[in-house]
């Protein structure tokens, strides 16, 4: 049996040998295969003496059981050191940062109209739209624009035919709220609107928030107070003074404009408010009773008060924006800084 000792002693020093799977299964099938050294010394048994065989034959099988496990345990080996393998090169390093999913944000234009709605309707101000193409009754003569006023030269209305305009102003949607609402009335009318301008504080179409508040006992000193309150909240600013100058507009008597004390400069003076410490931001006034009269609501019992502003100035303003043309350039470097 000097043969198979030496079988043995082959075998045990290859199978530690193997480098891989693939070489591991060549030797199994060379030692312990149909073909194999072991199955050739089975074979070979008949040739032995009767008393010999048993023996080994024996002897034999223990081989073969003893190198069975010897190759089991060095493929479970080899399996092991592939797997550890393969995971150290897929590993994930935990401890870098993780790619952030780019997100979108509201643009300034829209969140500047979201806060005013959100103040107004804390106020009990009810949030209607119109269209944005209007006929010339409800964008001039209702609001008491007569024909020969400016404002309805083609040099400053975009006419889409004879009787039809892009909106100047969301006034219209006033007034067709009080065309189909009884008083009392509280509304603000945000939209787009059209004028012809464009430079570096102006833009061709642009957004408005118009507000109007129709009763019995409304008057300028409750409009001062709303105002006050909204651009005190609107700039999170108790202290901002805010001032108010008479002026004029067919559809409100009396009139008056809205300054606020610059934010830029505290009221000190710079390029923001032209260094006079003021910043003009909205315009108001008491309902001209013509107005409510054409929108069949009786001046004697009602009376009201409206205002209107631009959004894209009280966006600057909020948001340090310097150059109007920005809020519509789509520059992801600009829109980022609202994330």
């Amino acid at each position: 049996m000097q043969s198979l000792e030496n079988i043995k002693a082959e075998a045990v020093v290859a199978i530690e040998a193997a480098s891989d799977i693939a070489a591991l299964e060549e030797l199994r099938v060379s030692y312990l295969g149909k073909k194999g050294a072991l199955t050739g010394l089975l074979k070979n048994l008949g040739q032995l003496s009767a008393e010999e065989r048993p023996k080994a034959g024996a002897e034999i099988n223990a081989v073969k059981q003893q190198l069975n496990e010897q190759l089991n345990a060095r493929k479970a080996s080899l399996q092991g050191a592939a797997l550890a393998s393969q995971l150290a090169e897929e590993a994930i390093d935990v401890t870098l940062p993780g790619r952030r999913a780019e997100t979108g944000s509201l643009h300034p234009i829209t969140r500047t109209i979201q806060r005013m709605e959100t103040f107004f309707s804390s106020m009990g101000f009810e949030v209607v739209e119109g269209p944005e193409i209007e006929d010339d009754y409800h964008n001039f003569e209702a609001l008491n624009i007569p024909a020969h006023h400016p404002a309805r030269a083609m040099h400053d209305t975009f006419y889409v035919d004879d009787t039809h305009v892009l909106r100047t102003h969301t006034s219209g949607v006033q007034v067709r709220t009080m065309e189909v609402q009884e008083p009392p009335i509280r509304v603000i009318c945000p939209g787009r609107v059209y004028r012809c301008d464009s430079d570096l504080t102006h833009s061709p179409m642009f957004h408005q928030v118009e507000g109007l508040l129709i009763d019995e006992t409304s008057n300028f000193g409750h409009l001062k107070g709303l105002l006050e309150d909204f651009l005190h909240a609107f700039f999170e600013r108790d202290d901002l003074s805010v001032r108010l100058r008479p002026s004029y507009f067919p559809f409100t008597e009396p009139s008056a404009e809205v300054d606020i004390q610059c934010v830029k400069c505290s009221g000190a003076g710079c390029r923001v408010c032209s260094h006079t410490g003021w910043i003009e931001v909205l315009g108001c006034g008491m309902v001209n009773p013509k107005v409510l009269e054409m929108s069949g609501i009786d001046p004697d019992k009602y009376r009201g008060f409206a205002f209107g502003m631009g959004v894209e100035r009280l966006s600057m303003l909020r948001y340090g924006i310097g150059d109007l043309r920005l809020n519509f350039d789509n520059d992801l470097r600009f829109l980022a800084q609202f994330m």
